[in-house]
Formats: C-alpha cells, sequence, structure tokens
C-alpha cells in the first residue's frame, strides 16, 4: 500500500518548524512508522532525526506524535494508523525540541532526582507486594503519559505519572519512617497536581494499569501508613 506520510521537521531548537512529504510504498502490513523512518533515510542528503534504541517496545526512545496520539513509533503499523492512506509524525509537545523528532526529555530524569526516588537502607518486600513492584518496574520512561496529560508542562510542578509509576513499587517496599520524605514529596508533586482524568490510562505503550497503581499509591501516602 502506499501511504502519504507528513514529519514536522525542525533544523533545531531555534529554527521554526516546517512540513516534509513523502510518498512511500510499504512492502507489507506489518510496515512500522520506525520502518518508514529507517527506509526513507537512506535516501535523504538531510536525514530526519529520531531516537531509537531497541526497536522492540522496550526503551521507549523512539516516542512521538503520530496522527495526533503519542505512541512509539516501533509499535505504530503504518496500516493501522493511516486515516486514508494519509499520516502524520510529529515530536512530543510537552518537551523541548533539539531536532526534528528529537525532544529534551531529560526532565523525567531530573524529577525522580529531585524527590530523590530511591530507597537509602535495605528494605525487605513482602510476598503480597509483587505485583505492584514488577508493574511500576516496567514503566519506559518515554513520556506518552505526560504528553497526553492535561495538567503537566514540563517547567510546571506537577511531574506526571512518569514519576508515579516507579515511586509506586519504592512506596510498597518501604516502611512507614523510611517513605515519610518521599510521601511530602508526592503528596506535593504528584497527588496535588492530578485532576484525575486519567488520560494517561489508555495511553502507556505497554499498557500499565495506571489507575490501580495511582490509587493503591494514593491509598499509602494519604492514610495507610497510619496503620501501618
Amino acid at each position: 500500500m502506499r501511504y502519504e506520510i507528513v514529519v514536522l521537521r525542525r533544523k533545531s531548537s531555534d529554527d521554526k518548524p516546517y512540513e516534509q512529504s513523502f510518498l512511500y510504498e510499504s512492502e507489507g502490513s506489518a510496515d512500522t512508522v520506525a520502518a518508514f523512518l529507517i527506509s526513507i533515510n537512506k535516501d535523504l542528503k538531510d536525514p530526519i532525526s529520531w531516537e531509537c534504541s531497541c526497536l522492540q517496545k522496550k526503551c521507549g526512545a523512539c516516542a512521538m506524535v503520530i496522527n495526533g496520539r503519542p505512541c512509539l513509533a516501533c509499535d505504530c503499523k503504518l496500516s493501522d494508523i493511516q486515516i486514508n492512506g494519509k499520516i502524520r509524525i510529529e515530536p512530543l509537545r510537552k518537551f523541548p525540541v533539539i531536532r526534528d523528532l528529537i525532544c529534551d526529555r531529560s526532565v523525567l530524569w531530573e524529577n525522580l532526582k529531585s524527590i530523590r526516588a530511591w530507597a537509602e537502607d535495605d528494605v525487605k518486600l513482602k510476598e503480597d507486594k509483587d505485583a505492584i513492584l514488577f508493574d511500576s518496574g516496567k514503566c519506559l520512561q518515554c513520556g506518552c503519559c505526560l504528553e497526553i496529560c492535561p495538567n503537566f508542562c514540563s517547567e510546571g510542578k506537577f511531574m506526571g505519572m512518569s514519576a508515579m509509576v516507579p515511586v509506586s513499587g519504592l512506596l510498597q517496599k518501604l516502611t512507614p519512617e523510611q517513605s515519610r520524605a518521599l510521601r511530602r514529596e508526592y503528596s506535593s508533586h504528584i497527588y496535588a497536581g492530578c485532576g484525575k482524568s486519567l488520560s494517561c490510562q489508555n495511553i502507556c505503550p505497554i499498557g500499565l494499569d495506571i489507575e490501580k497503581l495511582m490509587v493503591n499509591s494514593n491509598a499509602i501516602v494519604l492514610w495507610k501508613h497510619l496503620f501501618m
């Protein structure tokens, strides 16, 4: 099948964005946006800049906006996302654009560092907490949930679900005494800013049950520690 694909490009963060259109002949129904970018770059004098690593939906590097929806390029089949044979590819809009489809997502890591989202001491985990801990460790830190979130901006106080998910596992590990500082940070930077719209719930590329993790973490932060 032939597709008309428009890529929103930008030579640098200071330059104005411009559109570049391509006609792409798919080699099969399994062709993805990542496959298109790899193929088209072979013939371009000025290749489209984008990030990728595993190309297997395990690293989150290739997050971008495709036909208005944040997703991973390696996970988006052209045949599934096309609208009358047309596809539009843009960089994530909630983060500063560096070049073409590459954005500066360092705020995700800086947020985790600022709230000290790690265990200071050795911890023991009860068996009944394994499921939450396992799910919290799956987060790719791709930023798709933040792209769709109406409450998040990269300069704001609210850190969003990319911070909540890894912290949710840590809250399961720590004792009430160990988690006191983290609970304060969670309350200020995650709970207080979330509008509970759950727009992130169905956007996660790996299908995390964000609502379950959030409800469990909110309970620990707000009242469970009183009875532990």
